[in-house]
This record gives C-alpha cells, sequence and structure tokens, in this order.
C-alpha cells in the first residue's frame, strides 16, 4: 500500500492548547522524538505501536493516551491500513510535573467518559467562537487526567453553589456579543474554573456555553424580526461568522436563519 500523509494543524484561541493536530498516516513511521508540551492522543481508526521510556505501548480505538513533555517516544502504524488519531498539544501549566512519572508508567488511559470528552473537546475546537465550550470541556479533562495519574477524590457530581453560578450569569449576560474567556471570568468570581463550571450547570441545568449561545441565538431572532439581513446579524450578536451563527441557530430554532427569515409573517401597514 502507498504511504498516504494527510494532516490538518492549527492553533486555537484557547488557553493552554499549543496545538491541535489531525493527521491520517499509512506506511509512515515516526522516529523518536520528544515534544515541549503534553500530546493527548486518540485513535480514531487502526491503532498505534509507540516506545516510551523504553517500554512498548499501543493505542487501541477504545484508550486516551497521555504522552509527558520531554520523554523520547516514537510511533508506527499497527496494520498496513495505517491510523487516524486527534492530538492536542497541552501547555505544561496544564498539568502538573509530579504526573510526568504516572504518565510514563501508564500512558494508555481505558477510560470511556474521557475518551468521550476529548472527543467533544476536539469537535468544539474545530469550530471558531466555541472557545469558551473548548475551555469548559478541557478543565474537565485535566481534572479527570488528574484524577487517573494521581489518585484522590474528584467527583464528576455538581456541587451547589447558587451564588458563584449567579456572578457567572451575571457576566455572561453583560457580555453577550464580546463573551469571556472561562480563565477571566473564573478570575473574576475567584473560582476555580471546573468548579465554576459545574456550580452555574447544578444551578440552572444548562453549561456555560450553551447558555451564552442560547442567548445570542435570541439577539439574532430579535434582529431578524427587525429585518436585519442573516448575512449582518452573526457580526452583530457574538457569533464568529455566519458559519457558526447558522449552526447553533439552526441547533435551537431547527431551521437556519435563512429560512426563519423567510416565514416571517409580513404585516400589511393599517391605513
Amino acid at each position: 500500500m502507498a504511504t498516504r500523509q494527510t494532516v490538518s494543524a492549527w492553533r486555537p484561541a484557547v488557553p493552554g492548547v499549543v496545538e491541535v493536530f489531525h493527521a491520517h498516516f499509512t506506511g509512515y513511521e515516526y522516529p523518536m522524538h520528544v515534544h515541549d508540551a503534553w500530546t493527548l492522543l486518540i485513535v480514531d481508526d487502526g491503532a498505534v505501536r509507540y516506545d516510551l521510556d523504553r517500554h512498548e505501548h499501543g493505542t487501541p480505538h477504545d484508550t486516551v493516551s497521555l504522552l509527558p513533555p520531554h520523554v523520547p517516544h516514537n510511533g508506527s502504524p499497527v496494520t498496513p491500513d495505517g491510523f487516524r488519531k486527534r492530538v492536542v498539544y497541552l501547555d505544561t501549566s496544564l498539568l502538573g510535573e509530579d504526573l510526568v512519572g504516572s504518565a510514563v508508567d501508564t500512558p494508555d488511559l481505558r477510560d470511556p467518559l474521557l475518551r468521550q470528552r476529548v472527543g467533544q473537546l476536539h469537535h468544539a475546537l474545530d469550530h471558531p467562537g466555541d472557545e469558551l465550550e473548548a475551555a469548559s470541556r478541557l478543565t474537565f479533562i485535566g481534572e479527570r487526567l488528574t484524577a487517573q495519574l494521581r489518585p484522590r477524590l474528584v467527583t464528576d457530581v455538581p456541587r451547589a453553589d447558587p451564588a458563584l453560578a449567579r456572578r457567572l450569569r451575571e457576566l455572561l449576560d453583560e457580555r453577550v456579543v464580546e463573551g469571556i474567556a472561562l480563565d477571566e471570568a473564573a478570575a473574576l468570581v475567584h473560582a476555580h474554573p471546573a468548579h465554576l463550571v459545574r456550580a452555574f450547570s447544578a444551578a440552572y441545568g444548562i453549561a456555560p456555553h450553551q447558555y451564552l449561545n442560547s442567548r445570542r441565538v435570541d439577539r439574532a431572532r430579535r434582529l431578524l424580526l427587525d429585518g436585519v439581513r442573516p448575512s449582518e446579524v452573526a457580526g452583530s450578536t457574538g457569533f464568529f461568522d455566519q458559519s457558526h451563527l447558522t449552526r447553533h441557530f439552526r441547533k435551537l430554532v431547527g431551521v437556519t436563519p435563512g429560512r426563519y427569515t423567510n416565514s416571517l409573517r409580513r404585516k400589511t401597514p393599517v391605513r
């Protein structure tokens, strides 16, 4: 089979994410190398065999692999069909240095919830404008990785903190159009990002990014009712572009902004 190399790489505007890298390789083998960031890896098709710290490992499709910074590793496809992978390179500030040893010993984690969350993170990272969602998902991933590598009491059960939830909702209401980064919001209310997201979700039954997108879609509907063209609505409501508006508008309203506009009933002026 001929060697195939298809890659896509970008740097999203999400604190802590150094690079996103999607690739489909056949017949290609990585030589020994190192990264200066944490490598968070999932394989969607095929499998990868690799050596880390002179020990052989593999990445079947149901695992999440976390390779620590500055530790040499290589990589090669297990079968002639190669592999398709998604990688997020994370800044070293997101995970403690004390986790390096555990990651070297156990880099491949069988955790269905963690894998699901990594996939959801990639989906958010793939859509400019969804940085608040990506940051929220990343903070839970970091928390779960830490729990896996440094066992301690970490729970996904929401903890009630209505006052904190209300303060975040006020921030989101104040910045519907311009938005707010999760780390900035956490600093303003003096809370850990994961606790902030968890408290908000427990209080209102919706994640902060879902709440913000709902407010933006409502604003978009009002503008469309006022006769503003769909092509002009995105920038006035905080969406990254018209595609970003369309995706969330259709998710919450059931139709695209264009179809919504075409469905509006035109009232005849009273004479």
